[in-house]
Formats: structure tokens, C-alpha cells, sequence
């Protein structure tokens, strides 16, 4: 068993976690316990790295929340109790840490019902707490179980419950029962004539109860010293679903059938057809690429011929390994219900659907944040410039939320990532991993641009050279949407005047024409564009003068719809001990955030803040001075904004002397 402190932890083996001690990539594994085959994925809690949480729930069954006794439901957990609940992933909770100093199990329980809204219902309670923590009450058979404190976990007891305990116990125990007794007629009967019910049916029940998402059972230990861990391996096998527990997945056969898309299921089953869903990749120095594919139904065997309905392509895989976080074994075939690494996939990227050819069908992707902070990077030698950009490549493909691009007016490359750290990290791995020194710039914001009123555009792409010419001619209508509602475009055209063929190219030019808006370059969102008229040429036009005319209409559409600049707003959570409290908020105000909600919790106070990313940097080396190292935050993505003008004209100004460069 390896330890995060001593560095030797097995599902966090790169370098960049072992020295932070902080899970930064989701790693997999298998274990087998009581007869059952048990595919584990390990995911990061820092919301830097939400995407890996993300396009894991994607493909999970079943989750294991783990919780610090000490510290309770932490901001970025509240982050990734969302998205599970976003994917219906039922979920068990493991409170860990109890042996810890201000190790509170009931605190931790309160929080979660509170914050999470969960409805939490302990199926254990601690024995002993913090220093005296020795094992944990089983509340469903009602016995101890007593871990012996030189044997790390390996040796235990089931013993009668301590005379002390026995008045929480049986509390808990009637809770849990009151709980779950609605989710089963023969319990509740046995419930109201004050019997005992038996084990089985009270695990059968909350079994029923966790699988429909209306009960999260709690239990509670210490990992480190492998106090709890054989109940909660216990507790996923009784409560946790299999895949034969799941409905079937359902998807679209991606090929038209008379124009009407159709809907085909895949059963959890091997003697269906082969589905799976590509949820991540990771670059290997030996094999290249290597996809996890999670498998829905079928088998898939090493050296299948698989479609990728989602790329249209037809690929073999020529190699399967189980994973075992960076390490791998050689498997012949997985089944049904399977993670397993597939060498040979040069095609596919992360929330791919593979299939068997001859039973074809694409299941919903993987939806990913934009990422909200900007980083200038170069090479430290030109030499190295190609090599930087396939490094660059590898790192996008494998992490859907990091993006870059090279800005065509300052000739820059521009890396974007979810945060400082997140962008930390992969300017580390450029340097380790794949040898490419490099020298960065400071982080600029993503600003976005829109328009504030409803405008119209004309525009006519017109060119004469010889033989055939060039015609193109539309007239635009663009008004402003919600914040979040990105580029919606609208054809209303009627009676033909401009051909349906060259629809696609207008809306073209105008996504391309969006990317880079009027006032800095910054990418326009959040409108509406519409088709509204225009005529065309019988010889002379073509898609390419449509684009071209699309995008000139946009533009000036932009102009006349008094466009401003949109700034993102970030949801902060500061949690600051009560005497830094007045600093803290005097600082926040400052940085122009809007506190939304201050709250008592011990001896410290939560701050909830949304704040312009721009103030935000250098945040976490100014709180750790403002508190003298004792308080911490958590910050997310929460929306775009109007700049204020202040803000807009420095932007702008920004904008300028690069585009002067």
C-alpha cells in the first residue's frame, strides 16, 4: 500500500502529483472482492482539472465520495457532486481521516444533507474518535468491528457493541430504518410491529433505495491505517449497481434511414453488439496513443476491426491492456461492463462511440467547460518550435479542456486552461515529459465580445477575373442572447433566392467571421444571427462566395449592434479563520468581487464571492499572507459579464498595441 505523503501512492504515479500530493490526471484499476470484479477509476477533486470528473461519471456505474473527516464537504466537492448528479451516478460516501485531530463524523454527515442536499443516512458511526478512533459500528448486523492497531487493518474483531455506545447505535439504527422503510412493504411492516428485520432485507432494501438515487449510504474509517476499508469494499458490491443493474444505453444510428435519424439501444449484455465509448486518452512513450474505452455491450477482442461512428472511420485495435494506473497487462478480450486501454485507435478523442460496423450507433459525447485563462508560450529555442506544437497536439487531445492557437496578429501561441494551476502543470509536462523548454508569459484573460441591440448588415462578395466570377450577397439580422447561449444561426430564407446549397457556407463564414470579433479579436457570443435575404448569381456563385459574404455581413452586423466587451466571472469560496475575516473581505472588495453570502462554520467563516477573473491572479499568494497561511479557496467558472468601462477600454487599448505589435 503506498502512502501520499512518502510519495509512493499507486493511482497518483506522475511526478507533478507525487510532489504536490494532489490527483491531477484519473487513473484505473481493477481489484476483486468477494467474488466480484470491481473496475475502479480514481478522479481528481481540484476543479482545475473538472474534466477528468466529467468524462469519468460519463461511463461510471457507481461512486465513492470521500470526504475528510476533518475538513467536511470542501467547495470543489460540491462541484463534483453536481456533475454526478447531472449523469445519475448513484453514489456511497466514505468519510476518511477519523483517527485525525477535529475529526467530527456527525459535522461531516449535517454538511452533506445541508450543502449537498443529499439525503445522507449512516450505515455505520464511528468507535472512538480522533487519537482513540479504533474501528467503526456496523448498524445493520448491530455489532464492532475492532480494527488491532499494529496489524495496518489486517487483522480486525466482530465484537458485541461497547455499553457506551450502545444508546448512539440503536438512535442511528432507527434512523436508517425510518429511512429506507418506505422503499420495501414487508420491512415497513416488520418496522411498525416493532420487529427486527433481518440483515439481508435491510441491505436488499437500501440496495434498492442507493440504486434509484434517493439515499446516500454513509459509512466512515481511516485509509491510512486501512481502518473501514473491507466494509466500504463491502458496501459497493451490496449497494452499488453492476451493469446488469442499468437500464440500456441508448443512442442514434448516425446513418440516415429516409432522412429520419433512429434510435437503437444496446443492452448490457455480451451477445449484443459491440458499443463502448472512448472517456480518455494518454500518451504512451512505447504504444503511442492509448484510449480507455469503457464497454457498454458485446466483446471487443485484440485485433477487432471496431467503426468510430462519431469520426465515420474504421479502425483496428491491435493491442487490449488492463490498466493498473501506469502500469498495464495484456488482456485477450474485455465483456460487457468492462474498462480497458486500446492500443490502435489513431482516430479517435475523448466521448468517441466504437461499434461493431455491421451494427452501427453513436451514444450522446462528452460535453467540456471552455476554459478561462490565456498563457503566452514560446520555446526557449526556435529549433523547437515544431516540436512544441506536437506536444501542444498530444497534450489537447488527451485533456479536452486545454486548448491553444496561434494569434495571427501577434504570431503568439496562446495555451488556454480551467486555471494558474492547470496551466502549471502542462507547461511542467512540456518540460519533463516531452523535453520542450519553454518560456511563458503572464496569464491573460479570455474575454469574450457581444452586441447590446438588434442590427442589420448587407454585404455583397462580387469578383470578376476571367472565365467565371465570383457572387455572393445576403443581408443579416443580429441581435443579443442570454449570457451562455453562444452563436445561434437562423435561416429564414424563402422562395429561393439564395439556393439551399449555399446556406451551410453562409453560416460557415459567420462562425468563422465570429471567432474573432470586432473591438480585440475576442470571440462574439452570445447571438442570434439570421438569414434573412439576399439573391445570387446562376454561373458566378459559389459556397466560397457566400462565406466570404456571410462573414462580411457579420462584421459589419457587429459594428451596428454597439458590441462591448464580456469579462468571466468566477464563483470564489473563501474559508478564512474569524480574525482575517475583516482583511479578507476589505481585499475582496477591492478586487471588485460581489460577496454574495458570509457564514460561521467552527471557528472559521465561509465567504462566497464572484469575482472578475482578471482580479484573481496572485490570489493564493495574497490570502496566505492576509492569513498567514491559514486560509484557503476554491474557484470555479461561473458565467461571462459586461466589462465595465474602465475595464473595456484598458482591454481594448491591450488589444491595440499588439495588433501594433
Amino acid at each position: 500500500m503506498g502512502d501520499v505523503d512518502e510519495k509512493t501512492a499507486q493511482m497518483d504515479w506522475m511526478e507533478q502529483e507525487q510532489e504536490r500530493g494532489i490527483t491531477i490526471t484519473s487513473a484505473a484499476t481493477t481489484c476483486f472482492w468477494r467474488g466480484h470484479q470491481i473496475n475502479i477509476i480514481d478522479t481528481p477533486g481540484h476543479v482545475d482539472f473538472t474534466v477528468e470528473v466529467e468524462r469519468c461519471l460519463r461511463v461510471l456505474d457507481g461512486g465513492v465520495v470521500v470526504f475528510c473527516g476533518v475538513a467536511g464537504v470542501q467547495p470543489q466537492t460540491e462541484t463534483v457532486w453536481r456533475q454526478a448528479d447531472k449523469y445519475k451516478v448513484p453514489r456511497i460516501v466514505y468519510v476518511n481521516k477519523m483517527d485525525r485531530a477535529g475529526a467530527d463524523f456527525w459535522r461531516c454527515v449535517t454538511q452533506i444533507r445541508s450543502r449537498l442536499r443529499a439525503h445522507a443516512v449512516p450505515v455505520q458511526i464511528p468507535l472512538g474518535r480522533e487519537g482513540g478512533f479504533k474501528g467503526v459500528i456496523d448498524l445493520i448486523e448491530m455489532k464492532a468491528i475492532v480494527y488491532d492497531k499494529d496489524s495496518l487493518g489486517a487483522s480486525f474483531s466482530v465484537v458485541d457493541i461497547p455499553k457506551d455506545y450502545e444508546d448512539a447505535a440503536n438512535n442511528a439504527r432507527e434512523e436508517l430504518l425510518d429511512s429506507i422503510a418506505d422503499f420495501d412493504d414487508s420491512l415497513l411492516e416488520i418496522c411498525i410491529a416493532n420487529q427486527e428485520p433481518p440483515p439481508e432485507l435491510i441491505r436488499k432494501t437500501l440496495r434498492r433505495a442507493t440504486l434509484s438515487q434517493q439515499i446516500v449510504p454513509v459509512l466512515c474509517g481511516s485509509s491510512l491505517r486501512c481502518k473501514g476499508v473491507q466494509p466500504l469494499l463491502d458496501a459497493v458490491v451490496d449497494y452499488l449497481p453492476s451493469p446488469l443493474d442499468l437500464p440500456p444505453v441508448k443512442g442514434i444510428n448516425p446513418y440516415l434511414s429516409n432522412g429520419v435519424l433512429v434510435e437503437v439501444e444496446r443492452k448490457p449484455s455480451q451477445e449484443e453488439p459491440l458499443c463502448g465509448m472512448v472517456f480518455k486518452l494518454m500518451n504512451d512513450p512505447y504504444a503511442g496513443q492509448l484510449a480507455f474505452v469503457r464497454l457498454y455491450s458485446g466483446v471487443l477482442k485484440a485485433g477487432q476491426v471496431v467503426l468510430n461512428t462519431s469520426q465515420n472511420q474504421k479502425e483496428r485495435v491491435m493491442k487490449l491492456v488492463r490498466m493498473h494506473a501506469n502500469k498495464r497487462e495484456d488482456i485477450p478480450f474485455v465483456s460487457a461492463g468492462d474498462i480497458a486501454g486500446a492500443v490502435g485507435l489513431k482516430c479517435a478523442i475523448t466521448g468517441d462511440t466504437i461499434c461493431d460496423p455491421d451494427h452501427p450507433i453513436r451514444l450522446e459525447g462528452v460535453r467540456f467547460p471552455d476554459p478561462v485563462v490565456d498563457l503566452a508560450i514560446e520555446p526557449e529555442s526556435d529549433a523547437a518550435q515544431d516540436r512544441l506544437f506536437e506536444s501542444l497536439r498530444r497534450l489537447a487531445l488527451e485533456d479536452p479542456s486545454f486548448r491553444y492557437r496561434v494569434n495571427p496578429e501577434t504570431n503568439q501561441t496562446i495555451v488556454s486552461g480551467m486555471g494558474e494551476l492547470h496551466l502549471e502543470i502542462i507547461v511542467d509536462r512540456l518540460r519533463r515529459e516531452f523535453l520542450v523548454p519553454t518560456k511563458i508569459g503572464k496569464p491573460q484573460v479570455a474575454y469574450r465580445e457581444t452586441v447590446t441591440r438588434t442590427a442589420e448588415a448587407e454585404a455583397k462578395y462580387i469578383r470578376q477575373s476571367g472565365g467565371h466570377g465570383q457572387y455572393g450577397h445576403v443581408i443579416l439580422r443580429i441581435e443579443p442572447l442570454p449570457r451562455g447561449s453562444g452563436l445561434v444561426f437562423e435561416d429564414r430564407i424563402v422562395g429561393g433566392v439564395i439556393p439551399r446549397e449555399f446556406i451551410p457556407a453562409v453560416e460557415k463564414g459567420v462562425r468563422e467571421a465570429a471567432l474573432a470579433g470586432v473591438l480585440c479579436n475576442y470571440e462574439v457570443v452570445d447571438v442570434k444571427v439570421t438569414l434573412l435575404d439576399g439573391s445570387y448569381h446562376e454561373v458566378d456563385s459559389s459556397e466560397l462566395a457566400f462565406k466570404v459574404a456571410g462573414s462580411m455581413a457579420f462584421k459589419d452586423a457587429v459594428v451596428k449592434g454597439c458590441p462591448i466587451i464580456l469579462e468571466p466571472i468566477m464563483s470564489l469560496e473563501v474559508r478564512v479563520p474569524t480574525q482575517y475575516l475583516g482583511d479578507v473581505l476589505g481585499y475582496l472588495s477591492a478586487s471588485r468581487a460581489r460577496i454574495v453570502k458570509v457564514e460561521p462554520e467552527g471557528d472559521l467563516h465561509v465567504v462566497n464571492a464572484e469575482v472578475p477573473l482578471e482580479e484573481t491572479f496572485g490570489y493564493a499568494t495574497k490570502l496566505r499572507s492576509l492569513t498567514q497561511g491559514r486560509g484557503y479557496f476554491t474557484m470555479e467558472f461561473l458565467h461571462y459579464a459586461p466589462a465595465p468601462k474602465q475595464v473595456a477600454v484598458k482591454v481594448m487599448e491591450q488589444g491595440r498595441m499588439m495588433s501594433h505589435g
